[in-house]
Parts: C-alpha cells; structure tokens; sequence
C-alpha cells in the first residue's frame, strides 16, 4: 500500500493557565459570543422549570406514571404516582433553544447551517426514540440499532480529520527509526490503515474505520447513562457535571488558543442550553424526585454529548469525562451479555429495618459461578451474588446509605472522575502525545 501523508495538522504546545483564569483571559469577541449562548441557555432553564410542573399533570393524566420503588417502606410516599417520562421537557427546550441559536449564529452561514440541522436531526432522532421506549418499552436490539441510524446526519456533514495520533510509548511498536521502515506490527496493521512512515508512525489514517468509531461511540453515549442509573437525581445529575466539565474544557481551549475556535463555539453554543435545560430537570427529579426523566432524557443526554464530542472535534477528551459510565459498562458485561442472570432492574434494594439502601443482587446455587464470585471476593459456597452496577459496588464499599447520601457519593464520584480526566488532558497530555 503506497504511504499517503493522512491530513493532520500538529498543534503547538501551549501554556497552562489557572481555571481561575479561563473567562478573564477569554479574546472579547469569545466572551462576547459565549455571552450570548449563555443568555440561551438561561433561556433553557426558565422554560424547563416553568413546564415541568405543567406537563407533568398531562403525563398523570395519561396514566404514564410510576411508584418510586426506592420509597416503598416510607408511607407518606410508597403510594405517590410520580409522573414518568418528564425529560421530554427539557428535551424540548433544548431542540428550541437551538433553533433559536441556528437563527441568530448561522443564517448566512450555509455550512454552519448544515452542521446545526445534522446536530438537531441526530438528537430528535434520539428524542423521539427514547419517548417511544417510555411508552412501549422497546427490546434491547431495537435501542441498539436505532442509534447508529441517529448517527448518519452526523458522519453525513463530519468535516474533521480521519487520523488519530499515536501515544509516544507505543510507536516503537510500529516504526523502527534506525531502518526508518515499519515494524512487522507497522506493516501488519498498514494493510488495514494507513500508517504514516513521515511521521514515524505517530499518525494512523483510519479513513471509514473512523467513521465506525464515531457510530460506537453515539451508540455508547446514549445507552450509557441508561444504564447507571435507578435512583433519584442520577440520571440528571451526571448529565449535568458532565455538561459543565464540557464547558469548562471548550472555555479553556478558547483560552488557550484561538486556533479552532469556530468547533469549541459550536460545541459551546450546543452544551450551554443543554446544562441550563438540564438543571431545570434537576430542580425536580432530585430526592426526593416529583418527577422521572424516563429514557427520553438518557438517550437525548448522551447523543447531545456525542453530536458535541464529534462536530467539537474532541471525542477523545470526552472518554475522559466518561470513566464511571465506562466502569459501569465494563462492570456490567457479565451480566448485560448475559454471563450471568440480568434481573430487570438492577437498582439497590431497600432495607425495611434500617430505611437504608443496601446491594441488590440475584439468587445463585451453592458453587455455581466460582469465576465471578472470586472476582467479587465472595465465598465460593454464596447463594446470592450483588448485581454487577457500579451503584451496587459503591453500596458495598461504603455500607448502607440513604438515597440521598448515595446519590451525592455518586455525584463526588463524577466530579473527582471529570477533574481528574481534565488535569489528565492538560498536564499530562504531553507525556503522551506531542504538542
């Protein structure tokens, strides 16, 4: 395969400043325009604060409600029909929020104008999709496929770069730089992809498997917040840290450099109704929850953090705001794969004692299962296992709690994760990649 030069363009190592710094070292026409997306997304919440409450009583009406399951040994609320699918609300602001922010910042701009319908059609795809589930609670299958229908309007108007950057340790393994060739492993995966032999292995061109990794990651989005989940204020909460770390990282790149602004803006413009949409949710499914967002509000969440991610041109730092959901995914295999029974919910128990919430699990014979229960540290002889949640594990390691105080771990959890995963792209960025 002859060795074309991938299109990549290398960026210069920049300085690191304070978060503290980030808005006071914005250029005036950034914080200018950042103002104004702002302003939309204050937007966003009034409209969601204000509606909630109000189609809420339609949902009641229309018997699409639940009993919190958490709350079934508290009387004053095991009866309470708590009305579902609310995070059609927010849903809603949002796609007008961003109708409007289309008006203001792309109408003479024809490519602006196509990247913003791809965006608004790939989340209304999931918007309608994840109302559908809460009325006819779709299969599996169909919550995996449609997804990756949902990501065509966005691989359809992808402008970016199809190369990716390979971490510094691992290009010895494919570039010997005293024969100046590739190495076996060099040539074996340059039958797939193009390796790049000019810049001594550090750039892989992979054209449409690119575009594959993309769709993975749409699908991985809008199921991951689905399934951690299962108590008050989760679903909501993460969103919500997430939105905000995602707004934090596009003002710092803003910051720093000005080289690609027009893709942070976009993903600014995007993210800023998104979290202001989303707090106006939270306001009302915290604990204890007067509503449930229901799966319309997960698979709207994490197709706007791909759509984001993607015509932001950073997927890669969006993994990093991601580490508990993929925890819980890696966690969950044996039982999403069906290793091991999946109950249908898989949320904690309560203890009628205690009022406490406590590991759920699923009843197992005496020596079935010795691989797993070995990995859990559990006798061989158990007869029941915990469910493999990352909510169960933090139920295990820290003891019994209450909704609320679990919630709040899990929210410490998010908050620690997302820093950690914002220090790791700044300051250590640069021991793996250049510049």
């Amino acid at each position: 395969m002859a060795h074309r030069r991938p299109r990549h363009r290398r960026r210069r190592r920049r300085p690191h400043r304070h978060g503290t710094q980030v808005m006071s070292e914005l250029q005036e026409p950034f914080r200018t325009a950042a103002g104004y997306r702002a302003a939309i997304g204050l937007l966003g919440f009034v409209m969601s604060y204000t509606l909630i409450p109000t189609i809420a009583k339609y949902t009641l009406k229309a018997n699409m409600f639940g009993k919190d399951l958490g709350k079934r040994f508290i009387p004053a609320m095991r009866d309470t029909p708590v009305p579902e699918a609310l995070g059609i609300v927010p849903a809603i602001g949002f796609l007008c929020c961003i109708i409007c922010a289309q008006w203001a910042f792309a109408k003479d701009d024809l490519e602006m104008m196509v990247t913003f319908n791809s965006a608004l059609i790939s989340v209304c795809f999931m918007v309608l999709l994840g109302f559908m589930d809460d009325v006819l609670d779709l299969p599996w299958r169909a919550k995996l496929a449609l997804p990756l229908v949902a990501t065509f309007p966005l691989l359809c108007t992808y402008s970016g770069s199809t190369s990716i950057v390979v971490p510094k340790p691992l290009r010895v393994l494919l570039y010997s730089a005293g024969s100046n060739t590739l190495t076996p492993i060099g040539q074996l995966l340059d039958a797939l992809v193009v390796v790049d032999i000019e810049a001594q292995g550090a750039i892989l061109e992979l054209g449409p498997f690119y575009l594959a990794y993309m769709c993975c990651m749409a699908i991985f989005c809008t199921n991951a917040i689905n399934i951690y989940a299962g108590i008050n204020g989760l679903e909501a909460g993460q969103s919500f840290v997430i939105g905000c770390f995602i707004m934090l990282y596009c003002a710092l790149q803003l910051s720093l450099d000005s080289e690609d602004h027009h893709h942070y803006m976009f993903a600014l413009t995007l993210i800023l109704p998104f979290v202001g949409n989303t707090l106006g949710l939270l306001a009302y499914n915290w604990y204890p929850s007067t509503v449930f967002v229901g799966d319309t509000f997960c698979y709207f969440a994490g197709m706007t953090f791909a759509v984001v991610g993607i015509h932001g041109h950073f997927t890669k730092p969006l993994w990093l705001f991601f580490l508990p959901q993929l925890a819980n995914f890696f966690y969950s295999i044996p039982q999403l794969f069906k290793l091991v029974p999946c109950p249908r919910h898989r949320l904690p128990r309560v203890d009628e004692a205690s009022g406490l919430m406590v590991p759920s699990g699923f009843e197992c014979k005496a020596g079935q299962y010795r691989f797993w229960k070995a990995i859990l540290l559990l006798p061989s002889d158990a007869t029941e296992m915990p469910n493999f949640t990352v909510i169960n594990w933090a139920l295990r390691v820290l003891g019994p709690l209450s909704e609320r105080d679990l919630c709040m771990a899990l929210m410490v959890l998010q908050v620690v994760t997302c820093a950690a995963g914002l220090v790791l792209r700044f300051y250590a960025g640069g021991h793996f990649f250049d510049g």
